[in-house]
């Protein structure tokens, strides 16, 4: 069984903020992939569904991005699941708009949702998503910038970029993560 976790925040005034691009990321594979209705359990939300034969579960954690970690770990301790078998979806200062990296460990690079899994985990051998939001040019401007809403415009490059990350998850389930990013760039250009 895979784990992914899609990290945002819970209000409902908060669905289109930069923050929570990892929340739009697994609706968009549950969505595409046929999961099953959103449910709540781990102090999140959960989906579950099948891609390339393999189980997975989808989470959104409702605990507030600065405490992802609490959720996440309860998921794992229930079903077992190894570190290594998680990804998580989050949105990226340090990549232009539209852009995705995908990686495996490292650091949480200032990201609160990704600190509070790194807490709660033994082990930061997960893969990290990181789908990009561009910076507001300003350190001080980091907080408002991504707790506000896409705007219009970014619409342009946010929804290729979410439907490219669900059409090409069978990729992230076989663990060609090269290939992965290549189709979502493929997918994503104009």
């Amino acid at each position: 069984m895979l784990l992914w976790t899609g990290l945002g925040n819970p209000e409902s005034g908060m669905q289109a903020h930069r923050h929570n691009i990892g929340f739009m990321a697994v609706d968009r594979i549950a969505q595409r992939h046929g999961f099953t209705p959103w449910r709540k359990r781990f102090r999140g939300e959960v989906a579950e569904g099948t891609i390339q034969g393999e189980k997975i579960l989808l989470l959104k954690p409702m605990t507030y991005m600065n405490l992802s970690g609490e959720s996440v770990q309860q998921a794992i301790a229930f079903y077992k699941i190894p570190i290594e078998n998680m990804a998580v979806f989050h949105d990226e200062l340090d990549l232009a708009p539209g852009r995705l990296r995908i990686k495996k460990g490292g650091g949480a690079a200032g990201h609160n949702g990704l600190r509070s899994i790194d807490k709660m985990m033994s082990n930061q051998n997960y893969w990290r998503v990181r789908l990009g939001i561009g910076h507001p040019g300003d350190k001080a401007q980091v907080a408002h910038y991504v707790l506000s809403n896409f705007s219009k415009n970014e619409y342009e490059w946010l929804d290729p970029l979410i439907d490219g990350v669900a059409q090409s998850a069978p990729l992230l389930v076989e663990e060609k993560m090269d290939a992965f990013m290549s189709k979502v760039a493929l997918l994503t250009k104009e």
